[in-house]
């Protein structure tokens, strides 16, 4: 290992390069011995560029490893363009002709944490999905919530849905050499006719014709374990179409399990093609159709493969699964048994039976939970002293047709409870964005305690944490969104090595 050495011990190719930050040092590592500090740019390894953290470690679990450092002037105090996009690298203070230096570890790690977790910024979206959340989303938000991500380095990193469509043939070879496995895969149906009427990919987008051909991208990724989404669309590609599908993907080895849900609407959807919502009669024709098939697996492989998300039971008016039944939630963050796993730790034993003072307290949740929420609370509402609402807070910001609690923003509670008219307002956890509490129009939970005059709080991930969030005053520790893409395009998921 070297301190500061001359950059003539690298060769560097011409090939693009991409800067990445440092955020942090870890003190007495590799990296501190040899003089990098926070804002220093990691330019190659071993002489060749990298585009992301993966591509970083990669590099580092082949054992000797030359790390090109630059050491940047000055830092601009406000980057232009969006956070995790590639405009970001032009932005940094990066000379080409600057001085760099050189450290070098073997089979140890240099002790880095960088910025962002993708150098070269967001791998785009290559197609038009009739159900495209996106392209239903009003205006005046975070340019960050207007980028159509579909990045397969997201998706090994966070679970974020993939279609598979954008890659290159040096993405599917770098997928299986990395292995990196599992990916989260929106197949949506085995129908490639069907695919492509839903998805409606640019075909100057498409980088490879063989992309978007589903099957044979499934297949040809048979060593990488894949976590499998079809997005419902009423008439389009539900019932003899989706029995095809699951048929289709239980065939497949490396596919681990299929998540169905029910496509999601706003009502921001001008310019955008005549699709709706499901009836009763369709969710529960959905529900049948998958229950044959789950009852089949478990009985043949032991798992049950298919899980429909808690919006299609919410919407038949079926009772949902048991814990048991969710296998380990493994797409809970699809949506797939978050009431469930909400309800797994109940209300405590100890409740008590008066408050010292009285106390009323709202939980405003979405019109599609409300009255699940309002069941599970109801012992609380023999603690004397206690006036406890559910309140159903209607969307004002996406409209009514969406009723999921995750899409409420400060606009929606500012419309739902007037000021002053409760000791306490508790709002979903996943409201909130990752690590911060603002909501998705920046409204912060500062700001609505203010305006509204009461304590506002966020939920908790479980029913009995809620209780703790409304006897304790503890903070919520429960589910916020922007664990995946949404994490990197607004700056919240960093890249540690």
């Amino acid at each position: 290992m070297s301190d500061l050495t001359a950059t003539e011990a690298i060769q560097p190719n011409q090939e693009q390069v991409y800067p990445a930050p440092v955020k942090t040092v870890e003190p007495g590592s590799p990296a501190d011995r040899a003089g990098v500090r926070p804002g220093d740019l990691l330019l190659r390894v071993n002489g060749e560029a990298v585009t992301d953290v993966l591509a970083y470690r990669w590099r580092l679990s082949q054992g000797r490893a030359v790390l090109e450092m630059s050491r940047p002037v000055a830092r601009p105090t406000v980057l232009s363009g969006v956070l995790g996009t590639a405009q970001d690298h032009h932005t940094l203070a990066y000379d080409p002709a600057a001085p760099t230096f050189t450290f070098e570890v073997e089979w140890e790690d240099p002790g880095l944490e960088f910025e962002e977790v993708l150098f070269d910024g967001i791998k785009k979206c290559a197609n038009k999905c009739d159900f495209c959340y996106v392209h239903q989303m009003p205006r005046g938000f975070r340019k960050s919530l207007y980028i159509m991500d579909d990045d397969y380095r997201l998706s090994f990193l966070y679970g974020s849905f993939v279609t598979l469509t954008n890659l290159t043939e040096s993405d599917i070879n770098r997928i299986l050499d990395e292995n990196l496995s599992p990916l989260y895969v929106s197949v949506h149906t085995a129908n490639q006719e069907l695919r492509q009427d839903l998805m409606k990919w640019w075909k100057l987008k498409v980088k490879d014709p063989q992309a978007v051909q589903i099957r044979s991208m499934i297949e040809r990724l048979e060593s990488i374990d894949l976590y499998t989404q079809i997005v419902l669309v009423p008439g389009r590609n539900d019932r003899e179409h989706l029995d095809d599908t699951v048929e289709y993907l239980s065939s497949r080895p490396n596919v681990i399990s299929a998540a169905v849900v029910p496509i999601g609407l706003t009502a921001h959807r001008t310019n955008l093609p005549d699709v709706r919502t499901f009836t009763r009669e369709e969710a529960q024709d959905t529900l049948a159709r998958l229950n044959r098939w789950r009852r089949q697996f478990l009985g043949e492989r032991g798992t049950r493969f298919v899980f429909p998300s808690d919006e299609l039971y919410l919407l038949a008016g079926e009772p949902l699964p048991t814990e048991e039944e969710y296998e380990g939630f493994p797409m809970l963050e699809n949506g797939v048994g978050m009431i469930r796993d909400f309800l797994t730790e109940g209300l405590p034993d100890d409740l008590p039976s008066a408050l010292p003072a009285p106390r009323k307290i709202i939980l405003g949740t979405g019109s599609l939970f409300a009255e699940s929420l309002d069941r599970a609370v109801e012992p609380l509402r023999a603690i004397e002293g206690l006036e406890i609402e559910v309140r159903a807070v209607e969307n004002k910001t996406f409209g009514k047709v969406t009723t999921v609690a995750g899409l409420l923003t400060g606009r929606c509670f500012r419309h739902a409870v007037r000021p002053g008219e409760a000791d306490l307002l508790i709002v979903p956890p996943t409201t909130l964005r990752y690590g911060t509490e603002l909501m998705l129009d920046d409204t912060s939970l500062s700001d609505l305690r203010a305006e509204l005059r009461m304590d506002v709080r966020a939920g908790g991930a479980t029913l009995g944490e809620l209780a703790r969030v409304i006897f304790e005053n503890v903070a919520s520790s429960g589910h916020q969104w922007g664990m995946s893409a949404h994490a990197v395009k607004d700056g919240g998921a960093r890249g540690q090595a």
